[in-house]
């Protein structure tokens, strides 16, 4: 269960009126719908109250208190020197275990009001920083300022996993992030996620729109070979022609370095070599700047078994195509690296990530933050088995391949199966798909207008309850980015304060 149950102390006339406000939530067709609905299953639920109850296991309310005491007062006093103190000791999103993902569950919208007050406070703070009744800073101090702020808070990533034509939810998940303006600018995908990644990271926010509304994803990017072709073992099931042919028209030959210039966001593809002798990787515009995005791209969507093993091609200087570590093949990068959150965070100062997840392999098997964070008796069983059986499976994995590890295909399919059951599929913010029987027949369906709407959908339903979550997450990053642009494009000393808002 998503959310805590306050119903329990309720009278009938309540839980009937309670009962029908999650009916129609669940057939809301917006965020704005959804969110007002949800307003009120709080308040008839009672877990508004829940809110104005310090009380809790999960973070420190007397810090938070102490310091939300200290920022109005400084602010208020306009003490300049005191609040900036104050405000880089604090630069974390997480400062007191407030982004624990449990304070997020007991209601649809918002958690304890003494967090919110906090981040609102800090976001005020910040903006009395920029303005213009600061003025013991001049304006390069003040930039100085912000750009400290802004490396020590670090940004957030959007992580989208594979999942074949079950990666049409990420476009769901995109539009309901970019309608609230909560979309991060570090991106990463494997597989399914890595074309939606790479079409995301080459677009300009006007063709962005263009591609979440399902502009060139209708084709046939599946095409299955007939069985005498697949038995003389040049390849995979599938046709890898028709799917590059599709990557190449979407992305054309622009670079990973190229991409980034026209779109401003960091596009990061994971992939793995074919042989487990070299790790996982992630393609993007820092460590592999020449890689034309769709070879990429092409290269993460090479699912053993269904697409061969691919090379990677790179552009030069002077637009002559060449191989890209030519002895080497590669292949679907989620078989080792779904997610590849340590390597990002070493390259772009990562907080916190969302992590996008539909893997059919993955999903029946991840758990609500409600379930995953249970601290009583009756957890220990299901959480004992969990890591058990990923010991034991991972051991059986090891012994076999001590034993038959000799023999080239066999040995491959051990690793990528190691990979795939060593590796964390966990943001710290999760949006996972629901998945029925009825999902597993989409997987390798070509794209179509009733998929595409279908799935979007699910997606974007998937990511409203968690929108609380990322905007508290967000809001004092936002702002400090908000003061440092404003602050940064500024022509001359006159500074405008109703430019500066707390975000």
């Amino acid at each position: 269960m998503l959310f805590k149950d306050f119903t329990r102390e309720i009278n009938p006339h309540q839980a009937y009126r309670i009962k029908k406000l999650k009916q129609q939530l669940a057939q809301a067709e917006n965020y704005t719908e959804w969110k007002n609905i949800a307003l009120k299953i709080d308040e008839e639920s009672g877990a508004q109250e829940w809110k104005y109850d310090n009380c809790s296991p999960y973070f420190d309310a007397e810090v938070i208190t102490h310091r939300l005491g200290l920022l109005k007062r400084y602010r208020q006093q306009k003490r300049t020197t005191d609040l900036m103190y104050l405000l880089r000791e604090g630069l974390s999103y997480d400062i007191a275990n407030i982004a624990h993902p449990m304070l997020f569950t007991a209601t649809y919208v918002g958690t304890k009001k003494i967090i919110e007050d906090y981040i609102d406070e800090v976001s005020l703070g910040l903006a009395f920083v920029a303005s213009t009744d600061c003025q013991c800073l001049d304006k390069q101090q003040k930039i100085e300022f912000f750009q400290h702020c802004q490396k020590a808070f670090g940004q957030p990533a959007l992580m989208f996993s594979g999942g074949a034509t079950l990666g049409l939810f990420h476009t769901g998940v995109c539009k309901a992030l970019l309608e609230q303006d909560l979309m991060p600018k570090v991106l990463s995908g494997s597989s399914a996620g890595a074309i939606m990644t790479a079409m995301l990271g080459r677009a300009t926010p006007v063709e962005m729109l263009g591609i979440l509304n399902g502009e060139n994803f209708f084709t046939d990017a599946f095409q299955f070979r007939g069985f005498r072709e697949v038995l003389k073992g040049n390849g995979g099931l599938a046709d890898v022609k028709h799917l590059k042919s599709f990557l190449i028209a979407n992305l054309g030959d622009v670079t990973f370095e190229e991409a980034f210039k026209q779109s401003g966001l960091y596009n990061n593809v994971a992939v793995a070599p074919y042989d487990a002798s070299q790790n996982a990787r992630i393609m993007n515009t820092f460590t592999s700047p020449d890689l034309l995005v769709w070879s990429a791209v092409l290269a993460s969507c090479a699912v053993p078994i269904l697409f061969p093993p691919v090379k990677l091609t790179s552009k030069r200087h002077d637009g002559l195509y060449t191989p890209y570590m030519s002895s080497t093949r590669w292949v679907d990068g989620s078989v080792r690296s779904d997610f590849p959150q340590e390597k990002m965070a070493r390259l772009y100062n990562l907080n916190y990530t969302i992590a996008s997840q539909v893997n059919p392999h993955v999903v029946p098997f991840m758990q609500s933050d409600e379930a995953r964070f249970r601290k009583d008796m009756l957890s220990w069983p299901e959480r004992i088995v969990r890591r058990q059986g990923k010991v034991i499976s991972k051991g059986v994995m090891d012994f076999a391949r001590e034993r038959v590890g000799n023999i080239p295909p066999i040995r491959r399919l051990l690793d990528h199966g190691y990979g795939v059951v060593d590796q964390r599929y966990y943001g710290d913010v999760n949006i996972v798909g629901k998945y029925g029987l009825r999902h597993y027949s989409y997987m390798l369906q070509n794209p179509r207008p009733h998929l595409f709407k279908l799935l979007q959908r699910e997606g974007e339903r998937a990511t409203w309850p968690k929108i609380s979550m990322i905007e508290t997450h967000a809001r004092v990053g936002k702002t400090i980015q908000h003061c440092l642009e404003v602050l940064t494009e500024l022509n001359t000393a006159e500074m405008n304060e109703s430019e500066f808002l707390a975000v």
